[in-house]
């Protein structure tokens, strides 16, 4: 049946019914290594592509230990027994859907509860009440509520960073700080596609003796391994929309993720579909907890076709077979360019990722092939050529994005160097 191979992780009967009805059929190699070492209480590091299944890796093990089979019936809720701690709202919600869905079909199923920023504190003070099995929390309305006395985090017997690299990225390392000075002895698990030195930094700290996972990681994005079919096309910066309706139409794609550089863009972007009469959202910080829920759910539900979102949004975001991945916009860095194209092609399924690369913008991308071992030609589509050139940039560092740090880029620095 599917999900059997799950049974040989040691995954009780309730969760590979939930495995089943997910319909997996066997795991993928970073759930094969990763749940049997957390199922035997160790600290793990992993380190794997999106769409690996990273997600399920920590899920099904959680639920196994505290909650397939327990030894007595349990009491009052009084404590949280598992942490896990998301860089953004949308990957935190799908984080507890993941739990809801995998434990299903368990006897005593547990509380979770999702913490996030952007909506109303008092429900989810309200919802905490009795406590909660597994919270799963992004860090500023963590510690809120903490502070509101709404929760105690020294009973965490697990915790769980994903997309570590993220949550330092941007600028979480003080809010991190202080959750991890409220928390006792535990077992620690981080996740992430991408482990720069600063999360390498904190592995270091937050770990002891870790069982090391590392699928295909570092291997580079054109290697052997490389599913994301990758392609650059050169066009004028004002074509870019004319460009990406001609793509839906001879492509076909029932839906496409579209990343862009700004709020201003996501929506100007997504007006510019709407009046084309191509169904489209935008999803971007600006927009209320509410309006960001109904964007990425008419996504999911296929009720649009192209979700136009920048990077903050859009981090995290899972879609069952999404088949494109479009840079409008390139990404200012290098690794935010792996975790935008894995947005696609996840889980086996094929996608593509298609960067628009404009004069102005080719010296950029140039950058990104190198930090990743790329090389792709620039295609140029009938109708659309490029025409324009480079405007010439003064600046020393020869106008490449990643190469001076901004302002915003040299806080964060600052604020991982205190003690």
């Amino acid at each position: 049946m599917a999900g059997e191979g799950f049974a040989s992780l040691g995954l009780s009967e309730p969760l590979l019914r939930a495995v089943g009805d997910l319909s997996y059929v066997s795991p993928s190699p970073v759930q094969l290594e990763a749940i049997p070492a957390i199922l035997s209480g160790r600290d793990v590091w992993v380190s794997a592509r999106t769409g690996s299944g990273k997600t399920a890796s920590f899920v099904l093990p959680l639920l196994e230990r505290f909650f397939a089979q327990p030894v007595a019936p349990r009491g009052p809720r009084t404590r949280t027994r598992a942490l896990v701690i998301a860089p953004t709202r949308e990957l935190a919600a799908q984080i507890g859907e993941a739990f809801d869905t995998c434990g299903r079909h368990l006897a005593a199923r547990p509380k979770t509860c999702v913490l996030v920023g952007g909506v109303s504190k008092n429900p989810q003070m309200l919802a905490l009440r009795g406590g909660a099995d597994i919270v799963i929390a992004t860090p500023g309305r963590l510690l809120d509520l903490v502070s509101a006395n709404a929760l105690h985090l020294a009973g965490v017997e697990v915790l769980v960073l994903d997309e570590a690299d993220r949550l330092l990225s941007l600028g979480f390392a003080d809010e991190l700080s202080r959750v991890l000075a409220l928390l006792g002895p535990r077992q620690s698990l981080l996740f992430s596609a991408t482990f720069p030195a600063t999360v390498r930094a904190l592995a270091a700290d937050l770990l002891r003796e870790p069982v090391r996972v590392e699928i295909d990681a570092g291997a580079g994005l054109s290697g052997p391994d490389a599913t994301v079919v990758q392609r650059a096309i050169a066009v004028d910066t004002g074509r870019r929309t004319a460009l990406l309706r001609h793509l839906l139409e001879t492509h076909g794609w029932a839906q496409v993720l579209v990343f862009v550089a700004s709020r201003h863009a996501a929506d100007h972007v997504a007006e510019k579909l709407r009046r084309a009469s191509v169904t489209a959202a935008a999803l971007h910080g600006d927009l209320s907890q509410g309006a960001r829920t109904k964007a990425l759910e008419d996504f999911k539900e296929h009720r649009v076709q192209v979700l136009v979102a920048t990077d903050l949004a859009g981090r995290g975001l899972d879609v069952v077979a999404l088949p494109a991945v479009v840079n409008y916009d390139l990404p200012r860095s290098a690794v935010e360019y792996v975790h935008r194209i894995g947005r696609t092609a996840r889980a086996g399924e094929p996608g593509v990722a298609v960067s628009f690369v404009t004069a102005d913008s080719e010296a950029h991308f140039r950058l990104i092939e190198r930090r990743h071992r790329l090389s792709l030609p620039r295609e140029r589509l009938a109708g659309f050529e490029a025409v324009e050139i480079a405007t010439p940039v003064l600046d020393p560092h020869g106008g490449v994005k990643g190469k001076r740090k901004s302002k915003k880029d040299k806080l964060r620095e600052a604020a991982l160097r205190k003690p």
